[in-house]
Protein backbone atom coordinates (compact mmCIF):
# COMPACT_ATOMS: atom_id res chain seq x y z
CA UNK A 1 0.00 0.00 0.00
CA UNK A 2 1.51 3.19 -1.62
CA UNK A 3 1.74 5.78 1.41
CA UNK A 4 -0.55 8.41 -0.62
CA UNK A 5 -2.90 5.94 -1.05
CA UNK A 6 -2.78 5.25 2.78
CA UNK A 7 -3.54 8.78 4.12
CA UNK A 8 -5.67 9.25 1.54
CA UNK A 9 -7.79 5.99 2.65
CA UNK A 10 -7.39 7.66 6.37
CA UNK A 11 -8.78 10.92 5.82
CA UNK A 12 -11.43 9.16 3.93
CA UNK A 13 -12.79 6.79 6.46
CA UNK A 14 -12.68 9.40 9.03
CA UNK A 15 -14.44 11.90 6.68
CA UNK A 16 -17.31 9.09 6.13
CA UNK A 17 -18.06 8.84 10.10
CA UNK A 18 -18.25 12.47 10.87
CA UNK A 19 -20.09 12.66 7.88
CA UNK A 20 -22.86 10.12 9.69
CA UNK A 21 -23.36 12.41 12.53
CA UNK A 22 -25.25 14.95 10.54
CA UNK A 23 -27.97 15.28 8.02
CA UNK A 24 -25.88 17.02 5.73
CA UNK A 25 -25.75 17.63 1.92
CA UNK A 26 -23.94 14.45 0.98
CA UNK A 27 -26.40 12.44 3.72
CA UNK A 28 -29.64 13.67 1.80
CA UNK A 29 -27.96 12.67 -1.44
CA UNK A 30 -27.59 9.51 -0.36
CA UNK A 31 -31.16 9.35 1.38
CA UNK A 32 -32.59 7.34 -1.54
CA UNK A 33 -30.96 4.74 -1.31
CA UNK A 34 -31.41 3.49 2.22
CA UNK A 35 -34.73 2.07 0.49
CA UNK A 36 -32.81 -0.18 -1.50
CA UNK A 37 -30.68 -1.23 1.60
CA UNK A 38 -33.75 -1.79 3.39
CA UNK A 39 -35.04 -3.67 0.49
CA UNK A 40 -31.77 -5.81 0.53
CA UNK A 41 -32.33 -6.34 3.96
CA UNK A 42 -36.02 -7.73 4.04
CA UNK A 43 -35.02 -10.00 1.05
CA UNK A 44 -32.26 -11.48 2.86
CA UNK A 45 -34.25 -12.06 6.00
CA UNK A 46 -37.02 -13.34 4.14
CA UNK A 47 -37.91 -17.05 5.21
CA UNK A 48 -35.59 -17.30 7.52
CA UNK A 49 -36.39 -19.70 10.55
CA UNK A 50 -34.20 -18.99 13.78
CA UNK A 51 -32.26 -22.13 15.02
CA UNK A 52 -31.84 -22.82 18.52
CA UNK A 53 -28.23 -24.13 20.19
CA UNK A 54 -28.87 -26.03 22.73
CA UNK A 55 -26.93 -23.78 25.45
CA UNK A 56 -28.58 -20.30 26.22
CA UNK A 57 -27.03 -17.64 23.61
CA UNK A 58 -26.04 -13.61 24.87
CA UNK A 59 -25.70 -11.72 21.61
CA UNK A 60 -23.92 -8.41 21.95
CA UNK A 61 -24.80 -6.00 19.02
CA UNK A 62 -25.18 -2.72 17.91
CA UNK A 63 -27.22 -0.55 15.34
CA UNK A 64 -24.80 1.50 13.97
CA UNK A 65 -21.53 0.83 11.53
CA UNK A 66 -18.30 1.45 13.41
CA UNK A 67 -16.62 0.82 16.52
CA UNK A 68 -18.61 1.37 19.54
CA UNK A 69 -16.82 -0.97 21.93
CA UNK A 70 -18.38 -4.63 21.21
CA UNK A 71 -15.63 -6.35 21.47
CA UNK A 72 -14.65 -5.18 25.19
CA UNK A 73 -17.87 -5.48 26.03
CA UNK A 74 -17.70 -8.88 25.17
CA UNK A 75 -14.18 -9.74 26.74
CA UNK A 76 -15.50 -8.26 30.39
CA UNK A 77 -18.94 -9.83 30.15
CA UNK A 78 -17.29 -13.21 29.17
CA UNK A 79 -14.78 -12.61 31.99
CA UNK A 80 -17.70 -11.88 33.91
CA UNK A 81 -19.46 -15.10 33.53
CA UNK A 82 -16.57 -16.78 33.96
CA UNK A 83 -15.96 -15.55 37.43
CA UNK A 84 -19.42 -16.87 37.96
CA UNK A 85 -18.98 -20.44 37.52
CA UNK A 86 -20.21 -20.36 33.62
CA UNK A 87 -17.94 -21.95 31.00
CA UNK A 88 -18.33 -19.47 28.44
CA UNK A 89 -17.62 -19.62 24.38
CA UNK A 90 -17.62 -17.08 21.58
CA UNK A 91 -18.55 -16.87 18.77
CA UNK A 92 -17.50 -14.00 15.91
CA UNK A 93 -18.10 -12.85 11.89
CA UNK A 94 -14.24 -12.58 11.90
CA UNK A 95 -14.13 -9.41 10.05
CA UNK A 96 -10.93 -8.54 8.22
CA UNK A 97 -9.82 -12.53 8.18
CA UNK A 98 -9.78 -14.89 5.38
CA UNK A 99 -10.59 -17.92 7.34
CA UNK A 100 -13.33 -18.92 4.40
CA UNK A 101 -16.62 -20.08 4.81
CA UNK A 102 -16.53 -22.90 7.18
CA UNK A 103 -16.93 -22.15 11.37
CA UNK A 104 -13.49 -22.28 12.02
CA UNK A 105 -11.98 -22.41 16.03
CA UNK A 106 -9.71 -20.00 16.57
CA UNK A 107 -6.16 -20.79 18.26
CA UNK A 108 -4.33 -19.38 20.97
CA UNK A 109 -1.14 -18.51 18.17
CA UNK A 110 -4.17 -17.57 15.46
CA UNK A 111 -3.10 -15.24 12.75
CA UNK A 112 -5.54 -12.45 12.99
CA UNK A 113 -4.96 -11.48 8.97
CA UNK A 114 -6.72 -15.05 8.58
CA UNK A 115 -8.97 -15.26 11.62
CA UNK A 116 -10.00 -11.40 12.18
CA UNK A 117 -7.85 -9.11 14.66
CA UNK A 118 -10.97 -9.07 17.15
CA UNK A 119 -11.69 -13.03 17.41
CA UNK A 120 -7.69 -13.32 17.82
CA UNK A 121 -8.09 -10.59 20.92
CA UNK A 122 -10.64 -12.16 22.40
CA UNK A 123 -8.92 -15.53 22.53
CA UNK A 124 -6.07 -14.30 23.50
CA UNK A 125 -7.69 -11.99 26.90
CA UNK A 126 -10.28 -14.61 27.84
CA UNK A 127 -8.65 -17.66 27.23
CA UNK A 128 -12.42 -19.30 26.23
CA UNK A 129 -13.33 -21.40 23.05
CA UNK A 130 -13.79 -18.85 20.35
CA UNK A 131 -14.82 -20.03 17.01
CA UNK A 132 -15.42 -17.80 13.53
CA UNK A 133 -17.70 -17.86 10.63
CA UNK A 134 -20.53 -16.15 8.47
CA UNK A 135 -22.86 -18.64 9.66
CA UNK A 136 -23.16 -17.97 13.70
CA UNK A 137 -25.23 -21.27 13.92
CA UNK A 138 -22.87 -23.27 12.24
CA UNK A 139 -19.71 -21.78 14.57
CA UNK A 140 -22.01 -22.27 17.65
CA UNK A 141 -22.52 -26.24 16.82
CA UNK A 142 -18.44 -26.07 16.62
CA UNK A 143 -18.03 -24.48 19.34
CA UNK A 144 -20.47 -27.15 21.68
CA UNK A 145 -19.07 -30.48 19.55
CA UNK A 146 -15.90 -29.61 20.54
CA UNK A 147 -15.81 -28.18 23.65
CA UNK A 148 -18.86 -29.92 25.19
CA UNK A 149 -18.48 -28.10 28.59
CA UNK A 150 -19.26 -24.56 27.16
CA UNK A 151 -22.75 -23.50 28.69
CA UNK A 152 -23.65 -20.73 27.50
CA UNK A 153 -22.55 -18.73 24.24
CA UNK A 154 -21.69 -14.82 23.50
CA UNK A 155 -22.00 -13.56 20.38
CA UNK A 156 -20.10 -10.87 18.80
CA UNK A 157 -21.69 -8.15 16.47
CA UNK A 158 -25.02 -10.60 16.12
CA UNK A 159 -27.29 -7.89 16.72
CA UNK A 160 -28.40 -8.39 12.69
CA UNK A 161 -27.84 -12.15 12.10
CA UNK A 162 -31.57 -13.41 12.88
CA UNK A 163 -30.85 -17.04 11.84
CA UNK A 164 -29.48 -17.54 15.20
CA UNK A 165 -32.04 -17.82 18.63
CA UNK A 166 -30.89 -15.94 21.16
CA UNK A 167 -31.95 -15.95 24.54
CA UNK A 168 -30.36 -12.26 25.57
CA UNK A 169 -30.20 -9.57 23.26
CA UNK A 170 -27.68 -5.93 24.32
CA UNK A 171 -27.40 -3.49 22.46
CA UNK A 172 -24.43 -1.21 22.76
CA UNK A 173 -24.31 2.64 21.96
CA UNK A 174 -21.34 4.87 22.86
CA UNK A 175 -20.72 8.57 22.45
CA UNK A 176 -21.91 9.03 18.59
CA UNK A 177 -25.00 8.04 19.59
CA UNK A 178 -27.52 7.04 16.55
CA UNK A 179 -25.51 9.86 14.62
CA UNK A 180 -27.85 11.25 12.17
CA UNK A 181 -30.49 8.61 12.58
CA UNK A 182 -30.48 7.06 8.74
CA UNK A 183 -29.74 4.27 7.93
CA UNK A 184 -26.57 2.87 5.45
CA UNK A 185 -25.50 4.72 3.32
CA UNK A 186 -26.57 7.83 4.59
CA UNK A 187 -26.48 7.04 7.75
CA UNK A 188 -24.82 4.47 10.01
CA UNK A 189 -27.68 2.84 11.31
CA UNK A 190 -28.02 -1.36 10.02
CA UNK A 191 -31.13 -1.30 11.88
CA UNK A 192 -34.17 2.04 12.35
CA UNK A 193 -33.40 3.07 15.92
CA UNK A 194 -37.05 1.51 16.82
CA UNK A 195 -35.16 -1.79 17.18
CA UNK A 196 -33.83 -0.57 20.50
CA UNK A 197 -37.01 -1.38 21.49
CA UNK A 198 -37.09 -4.66 20.88
CA UNK A 199 -33.72 -5.63 22.80
CA UNK A 200 -33.72 -6.87 25.74
CA UNK A 201 -31.02 -4.05 27.13
CA UNK A 202 -29.39 -1.26 26.34
CA UNK A 203 -25.45 -0.74 27.44
CA UNK A 204 -24.36 2.96 27.29
CA UNK A 205 -20.40 3.44 26.63
CA UNK A 206 -20.19 7.02 26.97
CA UNK A 207 -23.84 7.88 25.60
CA UNK A 208 -27.21 9.40 27.34
CA UNK A 209 -30.15 7.03 27.36
CA UNK A 210 -31.72 6.93 24.20
CA UNK A 211 -35.27 9.14 24.12
CA UNK A 212 -38.40 7.42 23.97
CA UNK A 213 -37.11 4.29 24.69
CA UNK A 214 -38.17 2.14 27.48
CA UNK A 215 -35.57 -0.74 27.03
CA UNK A 216 -33.44 -1.28 30.29
CA UNK A 217 -30.36 0.26 29.67
CA UNK A 218 -26.80 -0.11 32.33
CA UNK A 219 -23.39 1.61 31.69
CA UNK A 220 -19.73 0.92 30.85
CA UNK A 221 -17.18 2.65 31.32
CA UNK A 222 -13.60 2.24 29.58
CA UNK A 223 -10.41 4.18 30.76
CA UNK A 224 -6.70 3.77 29.49
CA UNK A 225 -3.87 4.17 32.83
CA UNK A 226 -0.71 2.69 31.53
CA UNK A 227 1.14 1.66 28.12
CA UNK A 228 3.12 -1.34 27.68
CA UNK A 229 6.34 -2.06 25.42
CA UNK A 230 5.69 -4.85 23.02
CA UNK A 231 9.14 -5.96 22.47
CA UNK A 232 9.74 -6.30 26.15
CA UNK A 233 5.40 -6.82 27.62
CA UNK A 234 6.40 -6.61 31.61
CA UNK A 235 7.90 -2.92 30.87
CA UNK A 236 4.84 -0.61 31.77
CA UNK A 237 4.63 3.09 32.06
CA UNK A 238 2.09 4.71 33.94
CA UNK A 239 0.37 7.79 30.80
CA UNK A 240 1.12 10.44 33.30
CA UNK A 241 4.74 9.73 33.50
CA UNK A 242 4.93 9.46 29.68
CA UNK A 243 2.98 12.69 29.83
CA UNK A 244 5.99 14.27 31.91
CA UNK A 245 8.86 12.24 29.90
CA UNK A 246 7.27 13.65 26.91
CA UNK A 247 7.48 17.77 28.26
CA UNK A 248 11.02 16.94 29.61
CA UNK A 249 12.47 15.36 26.34
CA UNK A 250 10.08 16.58 23.60
CA UNK A 251 9.21 12.78 22.50
CA UNK A 252 7.64 12.49 19.29
CA UNK A 253 4.74 10.18 19.35
CA UNK A 254 2.64 8.74 16.87
CA UNK A 255 -1.25 7.62 17.93
CA UNK A 256 -2.07 4.87 15.34
CA UNK A 257 -5.02 2.35 14.76
CA UNK A 258 -7.38 0.62 12.65
CA UNK A 259 -10.17 0.41 14.60
CA UNK A 260 -13.97 1.73 13.64
CA UNK A 261 -13.83 4.44 16.05
CA UNK A 262 -10.67 5.96 15.75
CA UNK A 263 -11.49 9.56 17.29
CA UNK A 264 -12.17 7.84 20.65
CA UNK A 265 -8.70 6.73 21.19
CA UNK A 266 -7.20 9.72 20.02
CA UNK A 267 -9.53 11.57 22.99
CA UNK A 268 -8.69 9.19 25.75
CA UNK A 269 -4.52 9.54 24.90
CA UNK A 270 -4.83 13.48 24.70
CA UNK A 271 -7.01 13.55 27.75
CA UNK A 272 -3.73 12.04 29.56
CA UNK A 273 -1.67 15.50 27.81
CA UNK A 274 -0.38 13.57 25.31
CA UNK A 275 0.96 15.48 22.26
CA UNK A 276 1.00 13.15 19.21
CA UNK A 277 0.47 13.28 15.58
CA UNK A 278 -2.40 10.80 13.92
CA UNK A 279 -2.78 7.80 11.69
CA UNK A 280 -6.06 6.07 11.32
CA UNK A 281 -6.71 3.32 8.74
CA UNK A 282 -10.31 1.41 8.29
CA UNK A 283 -11.26 -1.28 10.92
CA UNK A 284 -9.64 -4.84 10.96
CA UNK A 285 -7.31 -2.78 7.99
CA UNK A 286 -3.86 -5.37 7.88
CA UNK A 287 -0.98 -3.37 8.98
CA UNK A 288 2.22 -2.51 6.84
CA UNK A 289 5.28 -3.25 9.16
CA UNK A 290 6.95 -0.74 6.14
CA UNK A 291 4.81 2.09 6.81
CA UNK A 292 5.10 1.96 10.50
CA UNK A 293 8.68 1.24 9.91
CA UNK A 294 9.17 4.23 7.84
CA UNK A 295 8.26 6.49 10.93
CA UNK A 296 10.36 8.44 12.45
CA UNK A 297 8.60 8.75 15.42
CA UNK A 298 10.35 7.95 19.29
CA UNK A 299 6.97 6.28 19.78
CA UNK A 300 4.48 5.01 18.13
CA UNK A 301 1.03 3.97 20.30
CA UNK A 302 -1.07 1.45 19.14
CA UNK A 303 -4.71 -0.22 20.38
CA UNK A 304 -4.75 -3.89 22.14
CA UNK A 305 -6.77 -4.42 19.17
CA UNK A 306 -3.94 -3.55 16.22
CA UNK A 307 -1.12 -5.29 18.83
CA UNK A 308 -2.34 -8.57 18.07
CA UNK A 309 -2.02 -7.90 14.63
CA UNK A 310 1.56 -6.11 15.13
CA UNK A 311 2.56 -9.16 17.38
CA UNK A 312 2.11 -11.39 14.13
CA UNK A 313 5.22 -9.71 12.23
CA UNK A 314 8.82 -10.05 13.35
CA UNK A 315 9.56 -6.97 12.42
CA UNK A 316 6.77 -5.06 14.33
CA UNK A 317 7.21 -7.44 17.54
CA UNK A 318 10.49 -6.32 18.25
CA UNK A 319 10.10 -2.78 17.02
CA UNK A 320 10.81 -0.80 20.43
CA UNK A 321 8.91 2.27 19.57
CA UNK A 322 5.52 0.20 19.92
CA UNK A 323 3.49 1.15 23.00
CA UNK A 324 0.33 -0.39 23.43
CA UNK A 325 -2.50 1.23 25.61
CA UNK A 326 -4.59 -1.62 27.24
CA UNK A 327 -8.07 -0.38 28.01
CA UNK A 328 -9.60 -1.10 30.89
CA UNK A 329 -13.76 -2.00 31.22
CA UNK A 330 -16.33 -1.23 33.81
CA UNK A 331 -19.38 -2.83 32.96
CA UNK A 332 -22.26 -2.17 35.84
CA UNK A 333 -22.52 -5.78 37.67
CA UNK A 334 -26.12 -5.24 37.58
CA UNK A 335 -25.73 -5.67 34.05
CA UNK A 336 -24.15 -9.19 34.55
CA UNK A 337 -26.66 -9.72 37.34
CA UNK A 338 -29.71 -9.07 34.11
CA UNK A 339 -27.42 -11.61 32.16
CA UNK A 340 -26.85 -14.28 34.23
CA UNK A 341 -30.84 -14.34 35.62
CA UNK A 342 -31.82 -14.77 32.09
CA UNK A 343 -29.57 -17.44 30.52
CA UNK A 344 -30.10 -19.49 34.08
CA UNK A 345 -33.88 -19.78 33.72
CA UNK A 346 -32.84 -20.97 30.01
CA UNK A 347 -30.25 -23.20 31.14
CA UNK A 348 -31.43 -24.95 34.09
CA UNK A 349 -35.01 -23.39 35.08
CA UNK A 350 -34.43 -25.23 38.66
CA UNK A 351 -30.93 -25.32 39.70
CA UNK A 352 -29.58 -22.25 38.36
CA UNK A 353 -32.72 -19.80 39.08
CA UNK A 354 -32.74 -20.85 42.83
CA UNK A 355 -29.06 -20.80 42.92
CA UNK A 356 -29.22 -17.43 42.05
CA UNK A 357 -31.55 -16.24 44.31
CA UNK A 358 -29.84 -17.28 47.72
CA UNK A 359 -26.97 -14.84 46.47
Amino acid sequence: MGRGNLVIRSWLHRRVLRTWQARGLLARLLYPLTWVYRLGRSLHAWGQTAVRIDVPVVVVGNLRVGGTGKTPLVIRLTEALQERGWHPGVISRGYGGQAGDGARLVDADADPNRFGDEPVLIRYTTAVPVAVGKDRVAAARLLRRMHPEIDVIVADDGLQHRRLARDVELALINETGTGNGWQLPAGPLREPVRRLERVDAVVLHGATPPVRIHTPFFRMRTAIRNVVRMADPPQRQPLAELAQAQRERNLRLLAFCAIGNPDRFFAMLRAHGLAFDTLALPDHEPIDAAVLAGKSHDRILVTSKDAVKCHRDPRLRKDERIWVVPLEVDLDPACVDFVERRIAATADPGTRAAELQHR
